[in-house]
């Protein structure tokens, strides 16, 4: 069938590409191993495409808020899609990098002005994929000596670090920054890119961002996150049915 129905009338392009949602088994298509830092991973730029990396997209961003660690998370994702030989988060640190904390985080982290606050700035890893760029302030006396330890010296990430503590999250803001499809497509509302299969869908570095505040198990604060996850998330093969 053209693009003009049995009837003479015209299918909109959003019709046309969610029919092809029901109607076409994709091939596997992806990535050949892990692209390197800053690289596109190489999804083909389609509607199926997008509508796949939308739902990926969000089932994270929705795992993330939903859980106690953020770390634990992204280790279940890296080996559940093989991101790395062996699915284990890694915290490289950038000194110097994360500002001092703000009189609004102090009264978050519920310090005084002279209590001690630790700016953190790392990046998280699974083997060379970006999964995270990470800004942590934290309260070094509410954690043990062997913590703190780990935290200065070691590439431990921090929700690893305080497992012990039994933490929790308290999100205190989340955006997603990417949006494959615009607001309304599923209605007709907006316009859906051509698809382009012989071109990589482009993906900004940044996906979605969280900002929020890490209590231990008596209930106090520990650190206050803010977290922004990189398009290394998506770095693997897609094989859809």
């Amino acid at each position: 069938m053209t693009a003009a129905d049995s009837g003479g009338r015209h299918r909109s392009p959003s019709l046309a590409a969610r029919a092809q949602v029901a109607a076409i088994v994709v091939a596997v298509w992806a990535v050949v191993g892990a692209p390197s830092l800053g690289e596109q991973p190489a999804w083909p730029d389609t509607f199926v495409a997008r509508l796949e990396a939308l739902a990926l997209v969000e089932t994270l961003h929705g795992e993330i808020l939903g859980s106690t660690s953020a770390t634990a998370t992204l280790e279940a994702w890296c080996g559940d899609h093989k991101l790395a030989a062996e699915p284990r988060v890694v915290a490289r640190l950038n000194r110097g990098e994360a500002p001092p904390a703000t009189a609004e985080q102090r009264r978050h982290l519920q310090v005084n002005d002279v209590e001690r606050v630790i700016a953190r700035s790392v990046d998280l890893r699974c083997g060379d994929v970006l999964l995270s760029k990470a800004r942590n302030w934290y309260v070094p006396s509410r954690l043990t000596p062997e913590m703190n330890r780990l935290l200065e010296t070691t590439e431990t990430p921090f929700g690893t670090v305080i497992r012990p503590l039994q933490p929790y999250r308290q999100t205190i803001a989340a955006e997603v920054l990417w949006h494959p499809l615009p607001p309304g497509w599923e209605r007709g509302a907006g316009v859906v890119p051509p698809a382009s299969p012989a071109t990589a869908l482009a993906m900004p570095e940044a996906l979605f961002e969280h900002h929020a505040i890490v209590f231990g198990r008596d209930h106090a604060p520990l650190s206050e996150v803010d977290e922004v996850y990189q398009r290394g998330i998506l770095s693997f093969r897609i094989v859809a049915r």
